[in-house]
């Protein structure tokens, strides 16, 4: 007798990022290795803005500027993007940290991602803005550059540059990221899995994948 087996229910899976976290992109690669080689998980993605430089000037800064900011010296921050770069290499996930030369304010990439709101869509459009930052070093900050990157996902490039030039979304950004903060999330990435499981840091695929698997097979009540 052949009994129809239900499909499996999709897990959510939410991830608290930002665009311009080096650390970010590499757990994201992580995830989506992950998914692609997993095809038996059913998963639905939830990109949750955090804003690392919530005081970032609209325009952003040199990037040279930014790392004085923020590491005390350029050195500093060259050393640490040098082990994030030697990290990722190993596992085929390319960074271009040279190539990188205004660090922007990153709340139009994420309104955008809101903004795309196919989940298709928006989950292509993140690996997009990620690469066009950290591989091609280009202004994530420039609404004509997000505009470029949505039309190539599908979008309406002078929609998309209209919708930017409005504050539409502005708050929801800020409102997710306080929300983040009052969760406890002081770091990024952050994952949390069918609102049950959380895990921050760009962990390992295997660390993800276990996760994935508890949260598949807990009763849901």
């Amino acid at each position: 007798m052949n009994m129809l087996v239900p499909p499996p229910a999709r897990l959510a899976i939410e991830v608290v990022f930002d665009f311009v976290c080096p650390w970010c992109y590499l757990g994201v690669q992580r995830l989506s290795f992950l998914l692609a080689r997993r095809q038996d998980i059913a998963v639905d993605l939830v990109w949750r803005p955090f804003l690392l430089n919530p005081d970032m000037p609209r325009q952003g800064m040199s990037r040279a500027d930014y790392m004085i900011r923020k590491f005390g010296a350029e050195d500093r921050a060259r050393r640490l993007y040098n082990s994030i770069t030697e990290i990722a290499a190993a596992e085929g996930i390319i960074f271009n940290f040279s190539n990188i030369r205004r660090t922007p304010n990153s709340v139009d990439a994420h309104r955008l991602i809101r903004y795309a709101a196919h989940p298709a869509i928006a989950d292509r459009l993140v690996e997009a803005i990620f690469r066009a930052h950290f591989i091609d070093g280009l202004d994530i900050g420039n609404a004509e550059i997000l505009a470029g990157l949505a039309a190539a996902q599908g979008l309406d490039a002078e929609t998309a540059l209209a919708f930017l030039a409005s504050n539409e979304g502005t708050e929801y950004v800020h409102a997710e990221n306080l929300h983040a903060h009052r969760l406890g999330i002081n770091g990024v990435p952050c994952f949390l899995i069918d609102g049950e499981h959380a895990i921050a840091g760009a962990q390992e695929s295997e660390v993800l994948e276990r996760l994935i698997d508890l949260a598949s097979t807990t009763p849901r009540l």
